[in-house]
């Protein structure tokens, strides 16, 4: 199998230090993806600088997922209007903002405060910055560059579990803002995007960002095809209402609800989370919780990356099924755990298979339900209405996670832990039979031939959609 790896360091500077801004962005948005996990037991602590209770902790979750959903229609207006580069460069200053509020805080609406900040900026940024990398990166590399932000986002949460627990908070503050400090001070020597520039009609400009960004002068001939691109995207612009009026649309949109549904409510924010506290309460003694903790991510991070070379091998269903089989056995094995242990059995003896459970999890829900939609999101629109069914598969994607959220705290304070659980397991088991009968298999089909598959027509006959 051939990697693209070594084509990314062929060229000019500029495409190289698109690599690094897109990589410290998601770095410092995975750090607070996974930030309550080891730092809630700091906030708990008896020297902790902010007192908390159950439902702060809660809101602390929260507010993180619902500053993504503030932040998806600036996400959406800002890319089009102040440009791909100035929306990248102005969410690392919310972010900062969101990181000092953390780490200067002294008591808990600082807090709320900078995980709200923080969500805003990490919706912006992953809007934003794939559409900018995609669009100064040269096709060979460019799908490369897109899976390798969602990838480093992973890496952000393997460095906050291998600091979080052992550092004040405002350390850890210290670490993501630093990041983005760094991209703050690099982003305004990067080149706009051609495709942006050639859209506001700004073609010198365009051709010399393009001349930047390319290792050869003549950029004409790619410059005209960014042109014709551009051209063919504003005629094929559709109206918000197409994506549930047309059939094709609406079944792509279905399918993305259900993909971005079964994501969370197979529990992979809950999880991220909220590990180390489902470790304490397990009991496994084998190794402590913020060690064992650390081994999470970085599971996640190599089935994720086995699974981005593998999407076009094996196909995309196969990797969904199987993914979701793993997920919900994992699921179901820790909720009967956690019920034994409610009814008194010795489970003490058996404390390492939650530990073994919890890793498995990982592995698995990476390997598809956590990456394919990303792959699956891109193929599934038609042109003339990508970019909103790209917004609404990130409001579901949004909406669903603070909803399982949510769910989870509130079962476990009310039902137990193991319920949630077996709520979870069962979901993700009847999320598997649905996708494995529903979802299409886009392998190696065109875009084209994936619209006639949801139309349900043969891909040789003509047909116009249904409309309702």
């Amino acid at each position: 199998m051939k990697l693209p790896i070594p084509e990314m360091f062929v060229g000019s500077g500029p495409q190289l230090l698109a690599v690094l801004t897109g990589t410290i962005n998601a770095v410092s948005d995975g750090m607070q993806y996974g930030w309550t996990a080891p730092s809630i037991q700091v906030l708990e602590s008896p020297d902790s600088p902010v007192a908390v209770t159950h439902s702060d902790e809660v809101w602390l979750e929260l507010l993180y997922m619902i500053g993504g959903f503030i932040g998806l229609p600036f996400s959406i207006a800002f890319i089009d209007l102040i440009g791909r580069k100035m929306t990248v460069w102005f969410s690392s200053i919310i972010g900062i903002c969101g990181w000092i509020c953390i780490g200067a805080g002294n008591n808990i609406y600082y807090l709320y405060a900078g995980r709200l900040l923080l969500g805003i900026t990490a919706d912006i940024a992953f809007t934003a910055s794939p559409v900018y990398i995609s669009e100064i990166a040269h096709q060979n590399i460019r799908g490369f560059l897109a899976g390798l932000i969602y990838l480093m986002m992973l890496v952000g949460i393997v460095i906050i579990y291998s600091i979080g627990p052992w550092i004040p908070i405002y350390a850890s503050a210290i670490v993501g803002s630093s990041l983005l400090l760094v991209q703050l001070i690099i982003f305004p020597f990067m080149p706009e995007s051609p495709y942006y520039l050639i859209y506001v009609d700004k073609q010198k400009a365009a051709r010399e960002a393009l001349q930047r960004l390319r290792p050869y002068k003549d950029v004409s001939a790619e410059l005209q095809e960014i042109k014709d691109a551009v051209e063919r995207q504003k005629t094929e612009r559709g109206r918000p209402q197409d994506l549930f009026k047309i059939k094709s649309n609406r079944k792509a949109a279905s399918i993305m609800l259900l993909l971005n549904y079964t994501q969370h409510f197979s529990g992979v924010s809950v999880l991220i989370m909220n590990l180390h506290s489902i470790l304490s309460e397990a009991g496994s003694d084998l190794v402590t919780p913020d060690v064992s903790a650390i081994l999470f991510p970085v599971l996640m991070l190599i089935s994720a990356t086995v699974a981005t070379f593998l999407v076009d091998k094996c196909g995309r269903k196969v990797l969904l099924t199987s993914s979701g089989i793993i997920t919900a056995i994992t699921l179901l094995v820790i909720a009967v755990y956690f019920h034994l242990k409610l009814l008194g059995f010795p489970t003490h003896l058996y404390n390492w298979i939650p530990l073994a459970a919890v890793m498995v999890y990982a592995a698995g829900v990476k390997f598809g339900l956590g990456i394919v939609p990303i792959v699956i999101t891109a193929e599934l629109f038609p042109a003339k209405v990508k970019g909103m069914g790209m917004a609404f598969s990130d409001m579901v994607y949004i909406f669903s996670s603070i909803l399982s959220i949510y769910l989870y705290q509130w079962m476990n304070r009310v039902l137990g832990i193991h319920i949630s659980f077996y709520v979870f397991g069962f979901l993700c088991t009847l999320s598997t039979i649905v996708i494995s009968l529903y979802v299409p298999e886009t392998k190696g089909k065109t875009l084209e031939e994936i619209q006639m598959i949801l139309k349900n027509v043969d891909s040789g006959k003509e047909t116009q959609d249904t409309k309702l």
